[in-house]
């Protein structure tokens, strides 16, 4: 149970905002344009098994995609970029509901980052590399975090890059704020898609999270936001708090960028050049917006 207080309201408003909320929700997600046969197909140019990470870049990069997200279609810009500059590149699908095709990450997340784990020590198994490196988008930014901390996941994770992910929930522009006037949503969210639940500020699952600190020691983390975000917000409560954190405010870099919760994580090569620093602190170079060309 959510820590709402309840108040009267009718069955036809109860309706009318869970509707809204989930509409929001998918609004703003990416579209799951892939047929059934597309999904299940091997990704071009990543995913591929036979991939040995390089002295250059010696460690997989696995993609853990949004919320409504999937496997493919979160990554057909970011993934082909880290491929294309050397990069061992996997993603997963997770959070899947039953009789819900394509749209994923809409399960209990301590679950989801049960196959995480599982996928992780696929990749590390197939590939030889002692660790890895993760990149998400929204919640897949956040729930590797949950990997991190409860399921052994620092001991086989070098870095983590979160994009707009929601590391302290989020209040949906305000939206969540609602909750306590319409009894009987929390129920509905948390028993039809709980990886909704979870992600609002405030649950049970955002408190169990951040309890002890909001990193891991050993890992390095980096998170891209833009104020522009209407999905995780404030958008100034993604950002990690520890050792080894690098927070990147995306308009800091290219005040002229206007992308927002959707467009930072899934076409924004501007975000995606900070990716690859994050990927290989090393060799970084300056992102402006001049490195969309790159």
């Amino acid at each position: 149970m959510l820590p709402w207080t309840r108040a009267r309201r009718s069955p036809r408003a109860r309706r009318t905002l869970a509707a809204l909320l989930l509409t929001l929700a998918a609004l703003v997600a990416p579209t799951a344009t892939a047929t059934a046969a597309e999904t299940a197909a091997p990704s071009r140019g990543w995913n591929d098994y036979s991939c040995k990470p390089s002295g250059a870049h010696p460690r997989p990069v696995v993609l853990v995609h949004g919320t409504f997200g999937n496997s493919v279609d979160n990554w057909l810009v970011l993934a082909p970029y880290l491929v294309n500059r050397g990069y061992c590149v996997f993603s997963l699908d997770y959070g899947q509901l039953p009789g819900v095709p394509f749209f994923n990450g809409l399960g209990p997340i301590d679950k989801s980052a049960e196959q995480l784990d599982a996928f992780v020590d696929e990749v590390l198994g197939t590939t030889g590399a002692p660790k890895a490196d993760l990149v998400g988008h929204s919640q897949g930014g956040m729930m590797p975090n949950y990997y991190l901390k409860f399921l052994g996941g620092a001991d086989k994770v070098n870095a983590l890059v979160g994009i707009a992910p929601d590391n302290h929930g989020t209040t949906l522009l305000g939206l969540t704020r609602l909750l306590p006037y319409f009894p009987g949503i929390e129920d509905l969210l948390t028993t039809n898609t709980p990886g909704l639940a979870d992600q609002i500020a405030g649950s049970a699952f955002i408190t169990k999270l951040n309890a002890g600190g909001d990193t891991v020691p050993g890992v390095r983390y980096t998170v891209i936001a833009t104020r522009y975000d209407e999905v995780v917000t404030p958008y100034r409560t993604q950002y990690l708090d520890g050792p080894n954190v690098r927070n990147v405010l995306l308009q800091d870099l290219c005040p002229v960028d206007l992308s927002e919760h959707v467009a930072i994580g899934t076409i924004d090569r501007i975000a995606f050049h900070e990716v690859a620093n994050a990927l290989d602190p090393a060799h970084a170079t300056p992102t402006t917006c001049a490195s969309v060309i790159g």
